[in-house]
């Protein structure tokens, strides 16, 4: 039985229960373990993450985790460039684009209505998400935490509001998007850019 001091920052504490926010606690685990997945094991997505120091030192998802490891887990920096340490994916996406699972129709709305490529369709599976913003280069919205683990999602954000105005609110926020606004220059019904007409 190995053990490990952890601490998460920020709003990495959503995903964890009362008594280890905000703080350090220790964790114990067996066997060869990839700091992704010890991370995952408690809840936190990797999508969610931008930045894990063991012993003081930025590692990738891939270091196999130690006795006696102090583990440090950040959140994603998408208005901050910390490109000059080790990231633990692709550089973040500055062409916004998002797809919406189906519990966040609105939100969808709300994004087009500011002008951001949201696709969404409410009989997309699990799969086809995952796939989608893999291949397309999409940040996936989601309130399935569970989704957010998939190995071929890169950049994700769980939802924690499930009122629509506040998920806007959010994301706004989230991926410091307030500069990047272009309202009512996409349809809210298939997503595609408006252009004027004569009447």
């Amino acid at each position: 039985m190995a053990i490990v001091e952890m601490r998460f920052y920020e709003e990495l504490n959503d995903f964890l229960p009362v008594e280890r926010r905000k703080t350090a606690f220790t964790h114990t685990f067996r066997g060869r373990v990839s700091v992704k997945d010890l991370v995952e094991s408690l809840g936190v997505p990797h999508t969610e993450i931008d930045l894990i120091q063991v012993n003081g030192h930025s590692v990738s998802f891939s270091y196999l985790v130690q006795d006696g490891d102090r583990i440090s887990v950040y959140p994603v920096f998408e208005a901050l460039d910390i490109s000059p340490i080790l990231r633990l994916r692709p550089k973040p996406l500055r062409f916004t684009r998002f797809v919406a699972d189906i519990h966040l129709g609105k939100l969808a709305r709300h994004l087009r209505m500011l002008g951001f490529d949201t696709l969404y369709r409410n009989d997309y599976q699990d799969d086809e998400l995952a796939q989608i913003s893999s291949s397309q280069g999409r940040i996936l919205l989601t309130r399935d935490c569970g989704l957010l683990k998939r190995n071929e999602v890169t950049h994700g954000y769980w939802i924690r509001s499930k009122r629509p105005v506040e998920q806007l609110q959010e994301v706004v926020r989230r991926f410091d998007l307030v500069g990047s606004t272009a309202p009512f220059s996409r349809c809210l019904n298939c997503n595609g850019d408006l252009s004027s007409v004569d009447k």
